[in-house]
């Protein structure tokens, strides 16, 4: 879209889009029965024409595809409306499933969530329990709505150090994302015991080990290889963060993936947080997207560069340690063919090392997922109960 449509259209936008945002999250128009509403957002209904209508518009220019959410303002929430601190955090989740509607209609496919930091386990044993049981119960809901995930093709992703949860938030867990493996329409990655800072650590160690077991050289080691260890290796790009409540950080939640990223911090509580602040999260991001886009170019374009000064130097170590041809390969005359040949091994040796890594990580899933599957058989065997 041309800056002065832009311009326009962000006037009648904030018109708008002001008369509704002062509308109560509890007000007349906004009758969503929380406690019955799917954990997808299957009841969220915003099929009024002025909503169809700056959804269009929007749609018109470049809308971002993966969406990260760090949904701040759960208990200020409760604080404000005199509630308790669990009530608040339900309210949190049921947001949780109106946005992903919202994001579905905006054509956004992938959407993560800042539900659980590592940091959150500092806070009292009655909250962290409360919280544990409430992901336990959202998780359950899910299982239970199996036939609408299969509907929506929505894959079910949990990020984070799974083992630090408690056994029986694991089981159900495990379980939602072993189910929904396969869906490719939608993506939805829950941040559970997750930060920054432990997966980069993390990405280190996975590092570390494939070169001790011969996956990968010491020297393929890069920032695309760091990454195809990140617990987020197998999403797309992210395109913009949205944080809630007015604070300005970003709380050690995806600093690598949002290093290119269009970031939106919007003074709203997450409860309180509407389609509008929807719309003009879209928005926001159509107007400093080409920026960034450009950024990221030359950001790649200069990795490129930087790879082949790495092949080359590599293969011209091994030249002079193999006496004028690699140990891998039948000796060529040709530098550049030694070259594309040593740039094939090294894609083919990060391909299989990324496979490695992401194996791990799934057994692990569909071990905890099948071992539940098995307990349940095994206990309806003591009771007689015969399941076909």
């Amino acid at each position: 879209m041309s800056s002065e449509f832009i311009k326009i259209f962000s006037s009648i936008f904030i018109r708008i889009s002001t008369a509704n945002i002062k509308m109560s999250v509890l007000g007349e128009k906004s009758k969503i029965d929380t406690c019955k509403m799917s954990v997808l957002g299957e009841k969220s209904k915003i099929d009024t024409w002025y909503h169809r209508l700056c959804q269009r518009v929007l749609k018109a220019g470049p809308v971002p595809r993966h969406v990260a959410f760090i949904m701040d303002g759960n208990r200020r929430f409760a604080k404000k409306q005199h509630i308790e601190r669990a009530e608040g955090h339900v309210k949190g989740f049921d947001k949780l499933a109106e946005t992903l509607d919202w994001c579905l209609r905006l054509g956004i496919t992938e959407v993560t969530v800042y539900a659980f930091s590592i940091e959150n386990f500092k806070r009292s044993k009655e909250e962290v329990e409360g919280l544990m049981e409430l992901a336990k119960q959202k998780f359950t809901r899910l299982l239970q709505e199996r036939e609408l995930i299969e509907k929506h093709d929505v894959c079910v992703r949990v990020i984070g150090d799974i083992t630090m949860l408690p056994s029986d938030v694991q089981e159900v867990v495990a379980e939602a994302v072993y189910i929904s493996r396969n869906n490719k329409k939608a993506i939805l990655n829950v941040c559970l015991a997750y930060t920054s800072r432990d997966e980069i650590c993390n990405a280190m160690r996975e590092c570390a080990e494939g070169v001790e077991l011969g996956i990968i050289k010491d020297s393929d080691i890069t920032e695309r290889v760091l990454e195809n260890c990140f617990y987020t290796n197998k999403s797309r790009k992210l395109d913009m963060l949205v944080r809630t409540s007015g604070e300005v950080r970003l709380s050690d939640f995806m600093l690598w993936q949002s290093s290119y990223s269009v970031l939106s911090f919007v003074e709203v509580l997450w409860p309180e947080f509407s389609v509008w602040h929807m719309y003009a999260g879209v928005l926001h991001y159509q107007k400093h997207h080409k920026g960034i886009a450009d950024a990221y170019t030359d950001y790649q374009l200069d990795q490129e560069r930087l790879q082949r000064e790495s092949d080359l130097e590599c293969l011209m170590q091994e030249l002079n340690l193999t006496g004028g041809h690699t140990t891998s390969k039948p000796p060529v005359t040709n530098l550049e063919e030694q070259l594309l040949q040593y740039k094939a091994d090294r894609e083919k040796r990060l391909e299989n090392f990324k496979q490695h890594v992401i194996s791990k990580r799934e057994n692990f899933i569909e071990n905890i997922a099948c071992s539940k599957k098995h307990q349940i058989l095994g206990t309806s065997a003591s009771t007689g109960i015969v399941n076909v």
